[in-house]
């Protein structure tokens, strides 16, 4: 990135720091050899992982269980020409300890489309870049407005 584009990359607690104020991000996986997206409730563990709820026979479970997959979360400002996106990526597993699986069940984010078979997703932050526009700005130093 270019110091004078407007873009400015954050560093891993900034993002995880980011990440904890999205109501709402997307998980990147494969089905049938595709790129699919999937908008989805989260949480974040102490150590930065992402943290999903879903139904046990959900076909998001299914595909990500053992995958390498993505999470992104956003905010932007339209009006200011503004915001921040953060990507996590890691191996997905489905949480099979018991003993975990209870303790997400106090700290875990709720599932907005309960079911009666639930199962967490952890994803391990292997890797967090996330990025900035500041108001508009572009490499030529121009405001942009509305």
């Amino acid at each position: 990135m270019n110091p004078n584009d407007g873009l400015r990359e954050l560093g891993r607690h900034e993002c995880l720091r980011l990440l904890e104020t999205a109501p709402i991000g997307r998980i990147v996986h494969t089905r049938q050899a595709l790129p699919a997206v999937v908008p989805v409730n989260f949480g974040l563990d102490a150590d930065g992982a992402v943290l999903l709820r879903t139904s046990a026979a959900s076909e998001l479970a299914r595909a990500v269980d053992g995958a390498v997959v993505a999470f992104e979360a956003d905010a932007v400002d339209v009006d200011t020409h503004s915001g921040w996106s953060v990507v996590v990526t890691g191996r997905a597993e489905i949480v099979t300890d018991p003993a975990e699986a209870a303790r997400l069940e106090r700290i875990g984010p709720r599932c907005w489309a309960p079911s009666p078979e639930e199962v967490f997703v952890r994803i391990g932050p292997e890797l967090v870049t996330g990025r900035e526009l500041v108001g508009g700005r572009t490499m030529y130093g121009l405001h942009l407005s509305a």
